[in-house]
């Protein structure tokens, strides 16, 4: 029986899945997910049923960077797999530019194409091209599939794809993308399957991690998002600082003497919730810790959340649902209360039992917009993708 692979590396972490090909959807075996890659990084595996299999601490060389968390990954699947016969690899690739689009099949001339796209989203591109250079040299003989996060909205408008620069720099590519696309293509697949009415509607999604941005969808396409040009925009992330006024770029040039290197590493990985807090860029620590600059952090990503929030829906013109997604928005309370209290003038009623239960609805029977709570899963997404240009 022929498997696919599916690889998923974020900022911090590297999401993985071995799934079984068939007629229909690729069936899932088992998945992983290595967390806090950089610091206390903790690999876990889980069976088709969600049972764990391992949970385990990463030795310091391979819990520091994603390159080791991935010879951990891969060594665990071929261990507990021996008989996988792995013929597709699916990859998540953060940014696809102008011309990549559709999933396509990694030939050396796309993975050249996709490299000059490193400066375009540099904390994570490189990370998803060094997983498509392991799995080809652990599987020579797998397709290797890529699916890119910015594809999901280029059903844009103009207006929600531009900026105000001269036109020269739109057609250069200078444009918003946005990203987290593969985690919205699931939640637009799921809301059709479980509340089409809502689905065929205006709803905002709001993928919230370590990584976090909102997308406006109005009948399941994306219709704007928080994030533009490149992965630091809109919301405020772990380390990642989120909307910014240019001005202050020139004057950390003019004023600070910074260079890019210096700028760049700041704005990824020394802000957000991290800079903020003076503490963690994990959102399970400040919840959990009593420091004011905690909790500080905490209710700047809120109300930056509630400011997109009412943005999504003017761009949408109305709000029929809102749908929290990702590590922080699929298992944080206090995070969607925080975020819906106080937003009845937008026809938000919290239940806080139910949200308090992590039930899929937590809005009250009387609220006129639906909130909603949906697992996303990138995973099955790219698997589905590959296994297609794998047939």
């Amino acid at each position: 029986m022929a498997h696919v692979l599916v690889l998923n590396a974020g900022s911090s972490s590297l999401k993985f899945g071995l799934f079984l090909q068939g007629p229909g959807d690729p069936q899932p075996l088992a998945t992983g997910l290595v967390d806090r890659i950089g610091g206390a990084a903790r690999l876990s595996l889980k069976s088709a049923a969600g049972e764990p299999l391992l949970k385990t601490d990463l030795p310091a060389d391979q819990a520091a960077t994603h390159h080791g968390a991935l010879h951990a990954a891969l060594s665990e699947v071929e261990t507990r797999f021996p008989d996988a016969a792995i013929t597709a690899v699916g990859h998540r690739i953060v940014h696809g530019g102008r011309d990549y689009a559709d999933p396509v099949e990694l030939t050396p001339d796309v993975i050249a194409g996709l490299r000059t796209l490193v400066p375009f989203a540099p904390l994570h591109q490189p990370h998803n091209l060094a997983g498509v250079e392991a799995a080809m040299a652990e599987f020579p003989q797998a397709r290797q599939v890529a699916c890119f996060d910015t594809a999901f909205h280029r059903s844009h408008p103009f207006v929600n794809d531009t900026f105000a620069l001269p036109r020269a720099y739109y057609e250069k590519g200078v444009r918003r993308y946005g990203f987290h696309g593969l985690s919205y293509d699931y939640i637009s697949g799921a809301l059709a399957d479980m509340a089409p009415t809502l689905h065929a509607g205006r709803v905002v999604v709001a993928h919230l991690g370590n990584g976090a941005s909102m997308c406006g969808m109005l009948a399941g396409r994306s219709l704007a998002s928080t994030m533009g040009f490149s992965a630091l925009d809109g919301l405020p992330m772990g380390t990642r600082s989120g909307q910014l006024d240019p001005g202050v770029l020139l004057y950390l040039l003019e004023q600070e003497r910074m260079d890019a290197p210096a700028i760049s590493d700041l704005l990824y990985k020394q802000s957000g919730l991290l800079g903020l807090s003076g503490i963690s860029h994990d959102m399970r620590t400040l919840e959990g810790s009593d420091d004011p600059h905690a909790r500080q952090a905490i209710d700047y990503f809120t109300f930056r959340i509630r400011r997109e929030l009412g943005g999504l829906a003017a761009a949408l013109e109305g709000l029929d649902a809102v749908v929290f997604t990702g590590g922080i928005g699929e298992n944080s309370a206090r995070i969607r209360h925080q975020v819906c209290t106080g937003m009845g003038w937008i026809g938000i009623e919290l239940d806080k039992d139910a949200n308090a239960a992590n039930a899929t609805v937590i809005s009250s029977d009387l609220s006129r917009v639906r909130v909603l709570v949906i697992p996303t899963n990138e995973e099955l997404v790219i698997a589905r993708a590959a296994a297609r240009l794998a047939a």
